[in-house]
């Protein structure tokens, strides 16, 4: 049985990846630290309290880790209570691999389907601006490999690939619906609107924000690496099918209702935000159902509580 299937007060013996870390003063002014880890199950929030110099020395983002804990809820989500924890050692036989949360595809399955959707783009310009791109072994390499997001959707090894995958085969149905719509400029925006993502994430394994992302955001890295990318394909950066692409990319994220770039003034933008939104917010619901066993919970994503039950 593993740590999702466990109710309150239930032991857990098992081992994590930590993701992130907070030391904090409780209220008795001893310090604890707040963990975030991760194994092949999912992501979970951890606490360990009185910590000592020792553990605080040790229990450092990438550590891989044996827990014993005590499993809590906190607004319908589960959390542990660590009791003891160490760092893995060779008698444990565990490797980083083993512990990896991946896509539900084999990441290798997911690239081949990915190359079948650029082949199926017709238009010369867009296709040699996505080849140039993905011919570069650091943008290949993050491009399969890092979550989509550090939290809430596709938070998971080679998320943003199963994401991309996922866009190209609601568009490839969809479009049978909307034939009006241009198909190359749509999947070229499925393929290449987050992959400014290669610069603004740092790790697959352990994701945070680089300088770049922290400052520019994914989004307009998304823009300049487009833009890199025809000049060194000989494409006009004014091009009409690259300029729709770089439209629906900056018109099509949308946080807390603010818009990051422009509004939506094309078919492809409007189709493009929603079943981008679409899957985001289904991936995270998804993700929070497989988390717990309760019937409703809160979603820090949704800021509300959400109905979980039979996701």
């Amino acid at each position: 049985m593993t740590w999702m299937n466990k109710q309150e007060g239930e032991r857990i013996v098992d081992y994590f990846i930590v993701r992130d870390r907070e030391t904090s003063i409780a209220t008795n002014g001893s310090e604890y630290i707040s963990l975030t880890l991760s194994n092949k199950d999912g992501v979970i929030r951890a606490k360990v309290w009185d910590v000592t110099e020792k553990q605080k020395e040790w229990l450092i983002k990438r550590s891989m880790i044996k827990v014993d804990a005590l499993v809590t809820f906190y607004r319908g989500q589960r959390q542990l209570n660590i009791q003891r924890v160490r760092l893995v050692t060779d008698d444990d036989a565990v490797e980083l691999n083993d512990l990896l949360n991946h896509a539900s595809i084999p990441r290798e399955d997911l690239w081949q389907e990915l190359r079948m959707f650029i082949e199926d783009i017709e238009s010369e310009t867009l296709c040699e601006l996505i080849k140039t791109l993905l011919k570069k072994k650091d943008i290949r390499e993050k491009l399969t490999t890092i979550p989509a997001a550090k939290q809430y959707h596709h938070a998971y090894y080679a998320g943003l690939l199963e994401h991309i995958v996922t866009l190209c085969h609601v568009s490839a149905q969809l479009l049978q619906v909307y034939p009006q719509l241009n198909k190359d400029v749509i999947l070229a925006v499925c393929i290449l609107h987050d992959i400014g993502k290669t610069k603004a994430l740092s790790d697959p394994v352990v994701p945070d924000y680089t300088t770049n992302g922290e400052l520019i955001g994914h989004v307009v890295l998304s823009i300049e690496m487009i833009i890199e990318g025809a000049i060194e394909a000989g494409i006009s950066t004014d091009h009409h099918e690259v300029l729709a692409v770089k439209h629906c990319i900056l018109s099509g994220h949308v946080q807390d209702s603010v818009q990051s770039g422009v509004n939506s003034k094309t078919a492809e933008a409007i189709f493009f935000q929603h079943i981008n939104k679409l899957d985001n917010q289904l991936n995270a619901l998804f993700m929070i159902g497989n988390e717990t066993n309760e019937e409703w919970t809160f979603s820090p994503m949704f800021k509300r509580r959400m109905y979980t039950s039979g996701n």
